[in-house]
């Protein structure tokens, strides 16, 4: 049994839930998402909330199960609250800037790198050092901020470089005489 995927989704009001085949849609005050479940589960919405079940007592059903509850707690939680993820920028001359639909960032290469935000998601710097990456779809926001982070990921030895917020870098020593 799947401690996650017994659990109902919870459809707060002002939000509401349709299932069409393997197809959820959830539309809410921030605005309207899908996800096509997997064929092992299938969902249906009672008394105000959206339940997931397997169709089989296979070991892939299970696991399915869960993922296709959190998928859909995934679409209420975004259409009521949203997400978003902060990433932490350090290094001698290391900032980032929003201009129009752009994010530029200046990481130490001979170039600014330039990164075309998204439909969908919100860039803002409130610092310049900080960059915050928001939406209603988590894994878009998740996908954006690592795109963001790969451009230059903290190194060990100075920590120089592009980090999630929360995130610990291990450090090396350097080299010794």
């Amino acid at each position: 049994m799947s401690r996650i995927g017994k659990k109902a989704v919870a459809v707060p009001s002002g939000v509401t839930a349709g299932v069409e085949g393997q197809t959820v849609k959830v539309k809410g005050p921030k605005g309207a998402l899908q996800v096509v479940l997997h064929d092992d589960v299938a969902a249906r919405v009672d008394d105000g909330a959206i339940r997931i079940d397997p169709r089989a007592d296979t070991k892939r059903a299970r696991a399915m199960w869960g993922l296709s509850r959190s998928l859909v707690n995934n679409l209420v939680t975004g259409v009521t609250k949203g997400f978003e993820k902060r990433l932490e920028i350090s290094g001698v001359g290391y900032r980032a800037a929003v201009q129009g639909k752009n994010l530029h960032l200046s990481l130490g290469f001979s170039h600014d790198v330039t990164y075309p935000i998204p439909d969908g998601i919100a860039i803002a710097t409130p610092r310049p050092v900080e960059v915050v990456v928001s939406g209603i779809d988590r894994q878009k926001v998740g996908q954006v901020a690592a795109e963001i982070r790969a451009f230059r990921p903290p190194e060990p030895y100075k920590g120089k470089g592009v980090k999630y917020a929360g995130e610990y870098v291990f450090r090396k020593e350097g080299k010794k005489k």
